[in-house]
């Protein structure tokens, strides 16, 4: 019994619970409402009796015929005509040693009256339920005194049990028809409830419920990725320890859910979280991570009619690992793709120089060696005597060689000795590497200037001011149309490739926050963008 019980579901249990608890309640209310009616009917037969004794007791002509010789010739006719006006079931006038003078059956005449008369007899009028010749009844015994106040005889008055259940009879069918219909009504109300708990539980069980629970409770924080589930109302309803890492979240829930808009995310997720909208692998940056989210629509359930949205289920991946990966890879692509452009640029020139010999010109190939020589050890010594760090001298270098490959005259400016910039190489190359790429990219577009074209320019300049080392990075391309966007992810001013665009700039403005630094952009015949890191330079540190 006890194993079928278990296979019972939250529905079921509860509308067995209902029924039985309704059965019993009614049941109970039944007797008692019964057990109530029939002390009214008995209390209103006993006051009615008490009222035709003493009425009895206090006529004159019955106090006159009870002290005479022969009262029951006179008191019987009375009592039997009284008896009938009155619908009592028996009045009985006796002797103060019981002996009948009245009685409605003429064999029980002078016999001793059965019941108690000893309160009536001390002049009490009072009543009782007594079994007598006539069965049990509800009776009222009231002394008949005389002028003096001496108990000359006494009166009862009763009512059988018999004739009040006939009374009780339609209260208690009223009784028993509320406790039917409470009965139906309270089934009808427990198996609509039932249906719909069996709806929204799937007809599952307590105990299948409680494992469910765990269970997912147990995969919600086990799980790697950040987990986070946002209701209709765009209310953060969910998350497990992962997201609360991954997003800054408190550990603790708070007793409403939030909605997403206070939770102080990046603008970019927080609009896709409170628009439920469905996404695949894409790219967001927070302050201290990049994470890769999908998210997907969380629909009601098939046996809920119509299908409804109940809010969105969303998925986080930390790719911060693999970005700084990216990044280093990026480090080494971007001093290989130097170097290749400097062996082009050389192999160009000497096959430039081999050429002017070969033409019997020496003169003229001697003198292109040396302005060549002259100007890429210009721009070196400059490197190499104002920075202390090898990878941005290396990594200018080889954008100086990129942006001659381009046709795009690239200026370099280092005010006084910057020194051993104090930023790791990684950041270094995302910051300073993606800022030159995208002015780059503006300036060789070019500009239609009277017609005629414009070379693509981009200017660098770095300066100490105190303990911030400051990059000005500058070209003459068309500038940013909106400044307020420009390091928001998925901003670009260039157009969208299959694996998408705006996702450098971003992870620019990521890499400077978290150093400590600032950013500012802006336009000025072309986009200008001022980078502020807090640095020790080499000259600082040896002061």
């Amino acid at each position: 019994m006890r194993l079928m019980v278990r296979q019972w579901s939250i529905a079921a249990r509860l509308f067995v619970m209902q029924v039985v608890f309704i059965a019993v309640l009614t049941a109970v209310a039944t007797v008692w409402l019964s057990a109530d009616a029939r002390t009214d009917v008995e209390e209103e037969a006993a006051t009615r009796s008490m009222v035709v004794a003493s009425s009895i007791a206090d006529n004159p002509f019955v106090i006159g015929a009870v002290t005479t010789a022969r009262p029951r010739e006179t008191l019987e006719p009375y009592a039997l005509e009284l008896m009938e006006s009155t619908g009592s079931d028996f009045i009985t006038i006796m002797a103060p040693d019981r002996t009948r003078f009245t009685h409605p059956d003429e064999a029980e005449i002078g016999k001793p009256f059965r019941g108690t008369i000893e309160p009536a007899l001390a002049g009490e009028a009072f009543t009782e339920t007594y079994t007598g010749t006539l069965g049990p009844s509800v009776r009222a015994v009231v002394p008949i005194t005389d002028s003096a106040g001496s108990v000359v005889a006494l009166v009862a008055v009763g009512v059988t049990v018999e004739k009040l259940s006939v009374v009780l009879g339609p209260r208690q069918s009223i009784v028993l028809v509320g406790a039917t219909l409470t009965l139906v009504i309270g089934g009808i109300a427990a198996w609509l409830l039932s249906r719909y708990l069996s709806r929204v539980t799937w007809g599952r069980g307590p105990e299948e419920m409680t494992r469910m629970f765990a269970y997912y409770e147990g995969v919600l924080h086990s799980v790697r990725e950040g987990l986070v589930l946002v209701d209709d109302r765009s209310r953060l309803v969910l998350y497990n320890d992962q997201a609360a890492e991954l997003l800054g979240l408190s550990s603790t829930r708070a007793s409403e859910p939030p909605p997403v808009s206070s939770l102080g995310l990046p603008d970019a997720l927080a609009e896709l979280l409170a628009s439920g909208a469905r996404a695949v692998d894409e790219l967001f940056l927070t302050p201290t991570h990049v994470l890769v989210v999908n998210q997907e629509v969380a629909i009601s359930a098939a046996r809920t009619s119509p299908p409804r949205a109940l809010g969105s289920v969303t998925t986080f991946r930390d790719h911060t690992e693999l970005q700084a990966l990216t990044g280093e890879l990026q480090t080494m692509r971007t001093l290989s793709d130097g170097l290749r452009s400097q062996t082009h640029e050389f192999a160009n020139r000497l096959h430039t120089i081999v050429a002017l010999i070969e033409l019997g010109r020496p003169s003229e190939a001697l003198r292109f060696a040396t302005h060549e020589i002259d100007l890429g050890q210009e721009l070196a010594d400059q490197l190499v005597a104002s920075t202390g760090d090898p990878v941005l001298t290396a990594l200018l270098l080889g954008k100086s060689a990129q942006a001659r490959e381009r046709g795009i005259r690239f200026d370099l400016s280092i005010a006084g000795d910057v020194g051993d910039v104090d930023v790791p190489s990684s950041e270094l190359v995302t910051i300073v590497g993606n800022l030159l790429d995208n002015a780059m990219d503006a300036a060789s577009a070019g500009l239609e200037v009277d017609g005629g074209a414009q070379n693509g320019v981009v200017t660098m300049s770095i300066g100490l001011d105190g303990a911030v080392t400051e990059f000005t990075i500058a070209d003459n391309g068309a500038g940013i149309a909106d400044v307020g966007l420009a390091f928001r992810r998925g901003f670009s001013t260039k157009q969208h490739g299959l694996a998408g665009r705006g996702l450098g700039l971003a992870l620019v403005d990521q890499a400077v926050r978290r150093l400590g630094g600032s950013i500012e952009v802006g336009n000025e015949d072309g986009a200008v963008v001022v980078v502020r890191l807090p640095t020790t330079s080499t000259s600082e540190a040896t002061a």
